[in-house]
């Protein structure tokens, strides 16, 4: 029976993904760089660290990674206290309570930096639900590595075999796989070119699920 829910949060809880791509491009501009959509793509998933870091090498740039950080995260945050359609993904909020009123632990595992997260949650207030808070900021390495769902399922109040992760992107499916995890593919609008075949469900909309059904996984 499962006991314990790991939730990603970009593409999963809220969409802050346009967010992201406007801090991106815009850094992206400053630094004097030209990345392709299909390179973009793949850094869906990854830790702004990570990100970082493979651009970094890629495009050999001279500056420190951390500098890169701090500035894409002033750029996001500016966008983030301006962006008003910035909303819960449709269905999550009475998905995220129906778990909670009937006893289900709620972990985040999100590649999104601890600042970002307290931001989302903070302005739905989200705190109340989940048990643990998991960032990816606290790991080497992003997904696909299976080190953020291991942790967090080292913090459920079950084995992992008793857990599910709900992941969007191809890198947080693997991870959760990697990680031994039954996960859940989200199907999101708003996650493009995401390849979710090694999902072990996939839906559409959060409709698809409920406590009931979900205990039964």
């Amino acid at each position: 029976m499962i006991q314990t829910v790991i939730f990603d949060m970009d593409g999963v809880i809220v969409d802050t993904e346009p967010v992201h791509r406007y801090a991106y491009f815009q850094h992206y501009k400053e630094l004097g760089i030209e990345v392709t959509e299909d390179v973009y793509t793949t850094f869906t998933g990854l830790s702004t660290r990570n990100t970082y870091q493979k651009l970094k090498d890629a495009f050999s740039l001279n500056g420190e990674v951390e500098d890169y950080i701090l500035r894409k995260r002033a750029l996001f945050n500016d966008a983030f206290d301006t962006k008003g359609d910035l909303e819960l993904l449709e269905g999550v909020e009475n998905l995220i309570k129906d778990f909670h009123q009937n006893g289900m632990q709620l972990i985040l595992a999100s590649s999104a930096s601890k600042v970002t997260i307290d931001r989302v949650f903070t302005r739905f207030n989200l705190h109340t639900y989940f048990t643990h808070i998991v960032s990816g900021e606290d790991f080497p390495q992003s997904k696909p590595d299976p080190a953020i769902f291991l942790h967090a399922a080292s913090l459920s109040i079950a084995p992992k075999e008793n857990c599910i992760v709900i992941e969007d992107s191809t890198n947080g499916v693997k991870a959760a796989k990697a990680a031994g995890i039954y996960c859940v593919g989200y199907n999101s609008v708003h996650s493009k070119n995401q390849n979710l075949d090694l999902a072990d469900k996939v839906i559409s909309h959060f409709d698809e699920l409920n406590f009931a059904a979900v205990a039964q996984f």
